[in-house]
């Protein structure tokens, strides 16, 4: 392999010549040999890419960067957000806790980059583009990593996580209204209950994702303020006036996304409260969605020993030992997934405890968590939708057959003869073997006629 030498402030270091990286990322290349190479998610590298290009025009605007710079530093982002140069970000997440080399890899990829578009070749002759003092002008990684990490989940959670929620609560609405009619048994503590129709079952499980999308919703304001303009502990040292303001306007102009500069710079560098605030929500959500998902494994578990009131679609054969088995994959996926997120909301409320005095550091943490958080549930819930909820169809035979030997029905007789002698015609029948209209006309406590009048499943509902 041939290399090519680069220099930070601390020396000369080997690159390999066909990278757009320089000194800095190769340091940190060498020096985080954790996890599988380039684990920083690209959703930040496009976020940093957003805000280079966006303080490159404010700083221009504000006449500390000349044009011909800040058109240079725009055209390699636009190439970056166009996935261009994915390959020149090997770094992982677990560095610095202030994502400092990841910052200066897109500062150094963004200056080689325009070094090499005016003609040059990397590594030979005056730079065209200085990474900290051109690239880097009016920031810190302390205020640019937190903005990166803004604008990424932002993005996620508008783009993935929020459509593919209400897609699945849509079908779900939809199946709430198609099962208006089907009368069931209900179940408290697994055992029988007061029946309920399938309609009404649905319908707690649009509500559920309602609350969810509503709570997530609400942490986007928080997550669409931005650091940038704080620069090293917040107060905003080495930028022009307004500059805050005006490069938080670009990002906006450029993601097309309401961003606004963060009221408090301090807050914004020192905690990420928004990040855990977000997390909360979609912790929220995979609460909802793993009861959602057992509730529908279970309805549908069988199919013949099992409880078996819904139909689920058979996607795949289940067993590789057992003929014709068909199991509920996508309700174990969902599951998975909802773990998965409970385990990062762990993770990342521990990063939101550990902002010291005027900086957080586990930054690229709480960053990676969050966004795969914000892509797996949009995921599961596009998953889960296209390839179960759509196909759900009642066992009405099944469904039937249940309600009609459910003990429970006999709460529409405390009105009628009190709790004592209705609970003494359930315990009867179930200790006989008996039905319920049995046992109540044996006992002497009603007639046929009043109990065919007064225990009546679809009046119960």
């Amino acid at each position: 392999m041939q290399y090519r030498i680069e220099k930070d402030t601390l020396g000369e270091v080997k690159v390999p010549a066909d990278k757009k990286w320089g000194a800095q990322t190769e340091r940190s290349r060498n020096n985080f040999k954790i996890g599988p190479e380039a684990s920083m998610p690209h959703e930040i590298i496009e976020g940093f890419a957003y805000l280079k290009k966006a303080a490159a025009y404010a700083n221009c605007e504000l006449g500390v960067l000349p044009e011909d710079k800040r058109d240079k530093i725009a055209e390699v982002c636009d190439e970056i957000l166009a996935g261009k140069l994915d390959d020149q970000f090997p770094l992982v997440i677990w560095q610095t806790g202030s994502g400092t080399q990841s910052n200066m890899n897109v500062n150094e990829v963004i200056a080689n980059r325009a070094h090499e578009i005016a003609g040059n070749t990397i590594g030979e002759g005056e730079k065209t583009l200085q990474p900290n003092d051109d690239v880097n002008k009016s920031q810190s990684s302390n205020d640019t990593f937190p903005t990166g990490m803004h604008i990424a989940v932002y993005k996620k959670l508008i783009d993935v996580t929020i459509p593919g929620v209400e897609q699945m609560r849509d079908a779900l609405q939809k199946k709430s209204e198609e099962f208006k009619d089907v009368v069931k048994i209900g179940r408290t503590h697994l055992m029988d209950a007061t029946p309920v129709t399938l309609g009404q079952e649905f319908s707690g499980y649009v509500s559920q994702l309602n609350h969810g999308l509503k709570a997530l919703k609400n942490t986007l304001p928080h997550l669409s303020e931005l650091a940038l303009g704080g620069t090293a502990v917040g107060t905003g040292l080495n930028t022009p006036k307004g500059y805050d303001v005006l490069v938080a306007k670009y990002i906006a102009e450029f993601t097309g996304l309401p961003f606004i500069t963060a009221e408090n710079k301090f807050e914004a560098l020192a905690a990420h409260d928004a990040i855990v605030e977000s997390h909360g929500a979609l912790k929220q959500l995979a609460v909802s969605l793993n009861k959602i998902g057992n509730d529908i494994r279970m309805l549908a578990s069988g199919p013949r020993s099992g409880i078996g009131e819904i139909i689920i679609p058979s996607n795949e054969p289940g067993s590789s030992i057992m003929p014709g088995k068909v199991n509920p994959t996508q309700a174990e996926a969902l599951t998975m997934v909802c773990a998965q997120v409970m385990g990062n909301d762990v993770a990342v409320t521990i990063g939101g405890t550990q902002g010291h005095y005027e900086l957080n550091v586990f930054k690229p943490m709480m960053a990676y968590n969050a966004l795969q958080s914000a892509q797996l549930i949009g995921d599961a819930c596009v998953s889960f939708t296209e390839n179960c909820v759509d196909g759900i169809e009642p066992n009405h035979k099944k469904i039937q057959e249940l309600l009609d030997n459910s003990l429970m029905l006999v709460t529409a007789l405390n009105t009628k003869i009190g709790y004592y002698k209705a609970a003494e015609i359930a315990q009867t029948a179930h200790a006989n073997g008996t039905s319920l209209k049995e046992e109540a006309v044996r006992l002497g406590y009603v007639s046929e006629e009043d109990f065919d009048k007064w225990v009546r499943p679809e009046d119960m509902v």
